[in-house]
């Protein structure tokens, strides 16, 4: 059942974007069965952890999700696991949230929808629409990349280009009429698929740590909520340190800084639905935020190109925290940090597809 954080009332678990005092929802759930018995390990793809979504066998997308690879590589004294989540269809770990908010949306019958987003999460919702005939409008800040626009239209979004800040951007898809809106902001189902890149990593790698870019927290939440089960279940003894990195200027959980980031397009959220969440996982895992700026972050796509991954400019906030943390020596000997690498920087090489409908 959906249950609010604000009032406690519950629902019916079902697609619902809010409470109806305008609180946060959280899906709530009890396993009735082990670990084990709804692990499905015969299966080589997201289908492995199913059980553990809301999702419901007749509702399932036809796309179906990788489990992301991951690389291994030791720098100092502290083993560096990259989890290249933006081996996605979509090219983005939205797509894991996307997966089951599609599921439900289909379970409800619902065929039309609105979403805010600065690139990523419209151009995944925009794919899984058109694949799964759903309509959907795409409101997005004029300022974000050409590429990206290219993109929606070849995905056949209609598309809504708002001159003023992210927030304002927000404002007008939650108010369009003749949609359902569905932001990643507050939808409870979207943690749904978030938290499987949780599931994935604890038997990939076991980390001790994990540092996620984080602006309204999505994959942040998601994953703790993963590690949470996971130690529920008796997977793993404690929850990895969670570290969020934030976008300098544009900070919600650390003291903000006077630096104005314009690299980091996809986290620049100053005010998270979901802060208080994001503050009480930071707080049970004795965790923290550090924000990068623009020097940081080039430097660190740099780096990361010379290993063999072509990300986007938020998406290589995390390493850039990560070199900063292992020069102050925030990490114990051996530890192994997981690093998601959550967008490719191929979308920003498209070149549009002329005279595909």
């Amino acid at each position: 059942m959906l249950r609010c954080l604000d009032c406690s009332e519950t629902y019916q678990d079902v697609f619902r974007l809010r409470c109806r005092c305008g609180g946060i929802l959280k899906l709530e759930k009890s396993y009735k069965k082990s670990f084990d018995e709804l692990l499905s390990r015969e299966m080589i793809d997201n289908t492995r952890y199913m059980n553990f979504t809301p999702v419901e066998k007749d509702f399932v997308p036809d796309l179906t999700l990788p489990i992301t690879p991951v690389v291994e590589k030791a720098m100092d004294s502290v083993q560096a696991i990259f989890k290249a989540d933006y081996r996605m269809p979509s090219l983005s770990f939205k797509d894991r949230g996307t997966y089951v908010t599609i599921a439900k949306l289909k379970e409800a019958g619902i065929e039309e929808v609105s979403l805010d987003s600065s690139g990523n999460a419209v151009i995944s919702l925009a794919l899984y629409g058109r694949a799964e005939d759903i309509k959907v409008h795409a409101f997005i800040p004029e300022s974000i990349d050409e590429k990206k626009k290219e993109i929606l239209k070849l995905l056949g979004a209609e598309i809504h280009e708002i001159s003023e800040d992210r927030i304002r951007v927000h404002d007008k898809a939650k108010s369009f009429d003749g949609a359902e809106y569905v932001s990643h902001w507050f939808n409870p189902y979207f943690l749904e698929g978030t938290k499987i890149a949780a599931y994935e990593a604890v038997e990939q790698v076991d980390p001790n740590s994990v540092i996620v870019p984080t602006g309204s927290g999505t994959l942040f939440l998601g994953m703790y909520n993963g590690f949470e089960e996971l130690k529920d279940f008796g997977i793993i003894e404690e929850i990895p340190r969670m570290i969020a990195v934030e976008a300098r200027g544009f900070e919600s959980l650390t003291e903000k800084s006077e630096d104005i980031s314009k690299l980091a397009e996809g986290i620049k959220i100053t005010d998270p639905p979901r802060k208080n969440q994001m503050l009480n996982a930071l707080e049970k895992t004795d965790g923290f935020s550090i924000s990068v700026g623009d020097g940081q972050i080039g430097k660190a796509m740099g780096e990361l190109l010379s290993f063999g991954f072509v990300v986007e400019p938020t998406s290589a906030t995390a390493f850039a925290a990560f070199r900063d943390l292992l020069r102050e020596g925030k990490f114990e000997e051996n530890e192994k940090v997981l690093i998601p690498l959550t967008g490719s920087g191929f979308k920003f090489l498209f070149e549009g597809f002329s005279g595909v409908k």
